[in-house]
Order: structure tokens, then C-alpha cells, then sequence
């Protein structure tokens, strides 16, 4: 690239970015020479450059050694600041900080890539570019390491396709939108940037060569086969107007038409905008299916409305990031779990209908996510993010049964309908830890890189990178997971815990699910965060137990359509941000024998009974 320099003036804060040789340069905002990074609640721009985007990225910056990064608080949450990449063996790292809102500092010495994160909500990103003027090109390093210990070249296929992902995450732009007919473009920084062995590359063409641009999507199609009840997903990102906060819940139906052909409608969307609903996460439901429970990740409220009208019923104070909630069969209390807590009673109970908190239970660790309930409600197992391991919580006792050990931040459980085998998805080193629930041991790690060689990117089977919602069928004939790095959707035999599928997904894959298929059978249904469209997964078509058949069956558009119901309008990230699903009615063991005749009468006497 020819010698340019270009000047932009952003009124009084007196913000310039130089482009000089290919290379950026972020200089001031407004004379502070640190890098000021705002967490936020905002889509995309969760770590923000206080001094402005960089080359269109908000949450991108460029220094010079030696410069010092604050992280200032403008959530309504908590969050840790962590160094998910540095360069290898950078003064100061790795980098963490406990859950907090206020202020942190690091200065930063080591030229390289920078990759910041919160352990808690683990796609905010913010990255600073440290550069060496003296040297061509914006420098990445020899080699990056990640917060679990691995290191790699910069010039690796994993160190390029964790760039690809921060473009896509960071930069609401780039998201796979499924309303629009243009294929799909992703925008890189046009610039040289200095990797592995001093090599200069054009950032934007590696990334474009390596995964390519203008990507035809996936055609959106209904399953051959209807479905029973609704799907509700937390289009999480999704703004509307008459709120600051991001996030809706959207309902989806899958039936026959007059003509006895199937189709999918939205048929509702809850923004809540008289509690500025923020960042709407995960979903239950009542015993009856009449409610809705509500986390608000990025706030401090469980909510509850109404199913069929949407209206608010209450919205309950519990604890900093409450992540996941689910309700025990037996009694219908509640359980969230507060993601935000580093303490160790770190989950909350609820009465039935919500009612009020009634108590706060040690779990013996803190910050879990995604916990799971047993067929019986007897017991509880928690992924606790911060002290990689799992909880195995005796209700009948009122104890801890054990604590073992799991993978570097584990992320999600699930369970067999039987409760004899736990799974636990850890994200950073891309595993799912399967315990023996009764004797208390771990007695396998799958490993879903196993087929992926970092440094190529050659894959020899089934992949998953960063996997998060992995719940097992409610006849144990499958275990469906996101895999959010590698977009890949794996599917696990529960009887050999073996993974026997890959099937693809979206960027930003998240969230699963299983309901009722009619006529007998299930779907899963796969939301992703970087797009807005819900994946169909029939996990068994030929009603063989062999999961190895799996397919995609269907994708439907998140957004609305004539005919939607909303109590606020839609005006921005449409369909985006899907994360967790609900299914209605639940179907899983435990919960389906207590649902009402009205439902029940829905279902197979198989899924009724699904493991009998």
C-alpha cells in the first residue's frame, strides 16, 4: 500500500487515526494518551473505544508500547477485565480482574495482538494492536497465547480465525443477516500487518482468502414435519424503541396451514419496555406453561410475564448476571444461577411463581452459568466459570455431593433423562467432561478438536471450538452442542459418548434446545448470536436411536412479520443475538409428566414417557 496519511476529526475531542504505511495509529482522546475502553450493554460494542472506532471497529484500538488500557465501567453488570490473548510472554500477562463495575488499569509493553474479554459474558471483546513503529507492518507477534496456555503462531489458522471472529462480534454490521438477499460480506481492516517469522500480510486478504467473503447463505425452509407448541428465543441483541437496552423474546410456531402445509410464523415478540428489559438471556417455564421466567444477563432481574399475552407479571432483584434459570419438578421452585457472583451461594431459589427469593444456596463456588436439574429434582449440577470445575447439588440433603473437576471455563450442563450421567461444555479448551452422576466421578473428556490441527486449520472429522449449550434428548438418544468458534453444530451418542456428526451452523452458534416433534420425536433447535436465523435439528429422522443420521431440517427468520405481535417496535439488530431457547411445552423427563391433559394430549405416549 502506497504512503497515505489521513486525518479524521471527530469535533472537540480532538480523536486521529493515521494510516502510515499500511499501519494504524489510534492516538488521543481528548489529551489523555491511555486507551480507555467503556464496558457497555450495547451490541458489538461491549468494550468501546472511548476515543472512537478504529478503521470502523469500536472496540479496536492501536498503541505503542508502553501505554497504559483502562477499563471503565458503563454497564448495568458486572464484568471481569481478562486477557484472553497477548503476545507470548508480554510483560504483564495474563491480565484478570474480578467482577466489578468500576475502573482497572494494565500498561502495555510487548508489541502484539491483545485480546481482552469478560469471563463472565465471553464474547465482549476489546483488542489493542500494540505496534513497533520501527517495523513494517501493525504488528501481531510471533506467536499469540491464549488464556488456557495454548500458544500458536500468528500466522496459524487459529490465531486467524479468532481475528475473523472478533470482526464478526465486534462489528453489528457483520452479522449473517437472513432478511436481506446479498450475500454475506464481512468487513476487515485493509491493512499490513506483521506475523510469524516477520512476514507482512494484508490482514483483510489472509482473512478473505482463508474463509472467504460474499458467502451465498443458507436458504430459510420449514420442516417437512410440524412441531408441537411454541419456541421462544432470546433474540438477545435485537433493539426497539421505546428502550436504551437491547433484547427481546421472540416466539416462534411451526404447524400445518388450512391447506395441511407446514409453516413458520414469529407470532410474538416481548421487549418490556417499562423495565427496559436488558439483554434478555435464558428462559423457563412454569408447570402449567403459563409463565415466562426472564434472566437479564447484564443486569440484576429474573422477569416474568404472561405466555399468551406478553404482559409483565413481575421483575425480581436476585443477584448481579443471573445467566440461566430452571425450575425443579417436584416442587416448581426456581433456580438462577448468578453468573455475576463470585460467592459461593451463588445460585437463588425461588418460590413457585416466582414469587420472592427464599434463599441463597452454597454451591461451594461461584459464577456458574448454565446449570442443570435432575429428572427428580433431587439434584442440581452447576458449571462454575471461574474455578473450572462442576457442582453436584443434593436437594434431599441440602448439601454438596462433590465438586470435580472440568475444563477451562465451563460454560453449560445437561443431563441423561435418567440423571445417571452429567455433561459439562467447557469453552476455552473446547471439551465436555462426562460424569458419572451417581459415583461421583469424571469417567471421560471429549475432546472436540481432536480432528482440528491448529496450526493448518486441516479438519479429519467432526469439530467444535468453543462450545456452550449441549442438552441431551429427552429419550437420551442424542446430546446436540453449539459450537460458537467453529459455527459447527456436534452431535454426541449419549450410550457411547462418542461424537458422531457434524452438521453446520451460523457465526456466533449458541444456544440448543429439544421439543416435541408432532407425530412422535424431537427437534433441536440451534440459535446463533451473529445472526437471525433458528436452525432445525432432527438429531434421529429415520427413528433409528442412531444420532450419526443427523440433519438440519429447517431454518426460519427471527424477525417480524405481518401478523407479529410486539409491545414495542423493532428498530435495529432484527432477529439478532439468538442465545437461549425455551420449548414449550418442556418435554424433558420429569417436567412432561407433570404437564397439563391440555398439553399432554399433544404428545406420543413415547413422549410422554420418554425413557419408560
Amino acid at each position: 500500500m502506497s504512503k497515505r496519511v489521513t486525518v479524521f476529526v471527530r469535533s472537540c475531542l480532538a480523536i486521529a487515526m493515521v494510516f502510515i504505511s499500511g499501519a494504524l495509529v489510534s492516538q488521543t482522546y481528548a489529551g489523555d494518551p491511555r486507551i480507555i475502553f467503556e464496558l457497555t450493554d450495547e451490541p458489538g460494542a461491549w468494550f468501546r473505544n472511548a476515543a472512537g472506532p478504529v478503521a470502523g471497529f469500536a472496540s479496536l484500538a492501536v498503541a505503542t508500547p508502553g501505554t497504559e488500557v483502562r477499563f471503565t465501567g458503563k454497564s448495568n453488570t458486572v464484568h471481569t477485565r481478562t486477557s484472553l490473548i497477548f503476545p507470548t510472554g508480554a510483560i504483564n500477562m495474563p491480565f484478570d480482574t474480578a467482577p466489578r463495575k468500576g475502573s482497572d488499569e494494565v500498561v502495555l509493553h510487548t508489541p502484539g495482538l491483545y485480546v481482552f474479554t469478560c469471563k463472565i459474558h465471553p464474547y465482549m471483546f476489546g483488542a489493542v494492536i500494540v505496534d513497533n513503529p520501527g517495523t513494517p507492518g501493525l504488528d501481531l507477534g510471533e506467536s499469540i497465547t491464549l488464556v488456557n496456555g495454548i500458544t500458536v503462531p500468528t500466522s496459524s489458522d487459529l490465531a486467524t480465525r479468532l481475528l475473523r471472529t472478533f470482526f464478526i462480534a465486534t462489528h453489528p454490521a457483520n452479522w449473517e443477516d437472513y432478511s436481506s438477499s446479498t450475500p454475506w460480506h464481512i468487513t476487515y481492516p485493509s491493512v499490513d500487518v506483521r506475523i510469524t517469522g516477520g512476514a507482512v500480510a494484508n490482514l483483510d486478504a489472509v482473512l478473505s482468502a482463508r474463509y472467504g467473503n460474499d458467502l451465498p447463505k443458507e436458504a430459510l425452509f420449514n420442516p417437512m414435519t410440524a412441531a408441537v407448541g411454541e419456541v421462544w428465543v432470546d433474540t438477545q441483541f435485537e433493539k426497539t424503541g421505546g428502550k436504551s437496552k437491547p433484547g427481546t423474546a421472540t416466539a416462534v410456531t411451526i404447524e400445518k396451514d388450512s391447506n395441511n402445509v407446514v409453516v413458520s410464523k414469529v407470532t410474538r415478540k416481548v421487549a418490556l419496555p417499562q423495565i427496559n428489559m436488558n439483554n434478555p438471556h435464558n428462559m423457563w417455564t412454569d408447570r402449567n406453561q403459563n409463565l415466562i421466567y426472564q434472566t437479564q444477563w447484564f443486569d440484576s432481574k429474573l422477569t416474568v410475564f404472561n405466555r399468551t399475552t406478553g404482559a409483565l407479571l413481575n421483575n425480581i432483584s436476585v443477584g448481579e448476571s443471573p445467566s440461566h434459570v430452571m425450575t425443579r419438578v417436584d416442587t416448581d421452585q426456581l433456580h438462577v444461577a448468578l453468573n455475576g457472583s463470585p460467592n459461593n451461594d451463588s445460585v437463588v431459589e425461588l418460590a413457585p411463581m416466582a414469587n420472592g427469593v427464599q434463599r441463597r444456596i452454597n454451591v461451594g463456588r461461584g459464577a456458574p452459568h448454565a446449570h442443570w436439574m435432575s429428572h427428580d429434582g433431587k439434584k442440581m449440577v452447576t458449571p462454575n466459570a471461574f474455578s473450572s470445575d462442576s457442582t453436584q447439588y443434593n436437594f434431599a440433603s441440602d448439601s454438596i455431593d462433590a465438586i470435580l473437576p472440568a475444563g477451562a471455563l465451563p460454560i453449560a450442563t445437561g443431563m441423561t433423562p435418567d440423571s445417571k450421567k452429567t455433561y459439562v461444555a467447557s469453552l476455552l479448551n473446547s471439551t465436555i467432561t462426562v460424569i458419572d452422576t451417581q459415583a461421583k466421578v469424571v469417567i471421560k473428556t471429549i475432546n472436540l478438536l481432536e480432528n482440528y490441527n491448529p496450526i493448518t486449520g486441516a479438519v479429519s472429522g467432526p469439530v467444535g471450538a468453543l462450545p456452550i449449550q449441549t442438552p441431551v434428548a429427552p429419550n437420551g438418544k442424542s446430546m446436540v452442542t453449539a459450537n460458537t468458534l467453529t459455527a459447527t453444530i456436534t452431535v454426541v451418542d449419549p450410550v457411547t459418548d462418542l461424537v458422531v456428526a457434524m452438521l453446520p451452523c451460523d457465526p456466533g452458534c449458541h444456544g440448543v434446545q429439544y421439543g416435541a416433534k408432532l407425530g412422535g420425536g424431537y427437534y433441536a433447535y440451534v440459535s446463533s448470536k451473529f445472526s437471525n436465523s433458528l436452525i432445525v435439528v432432527d438429531a434421529d429422522p429415520n427413528n433409528d436411536g442412531n444420532p450419526s443420521d443427523a440433519a438440519i431440517v429447517g431454518r426460519i427468520l427471527l424477525t417480524s412479520a405481518p401478523g407479529t405481535v410486539s409491545d414495542d417496535a423493532v428498530t435495529g439488530n432484527r432477529g439478532m443475538g439468538g442465545q437461549g431457547l425455551l420449548t414449550i411445552p418442556v418435554v424433558y423427563n420429569g417436567w412432561v409428566q407433570n404437564l397439563p391433559d391440555t398439553w399432554k394430549n399433544l404428545l406420543t405416549p413415547a413422549q410422554r414417557n420418554p425413557i419408560q
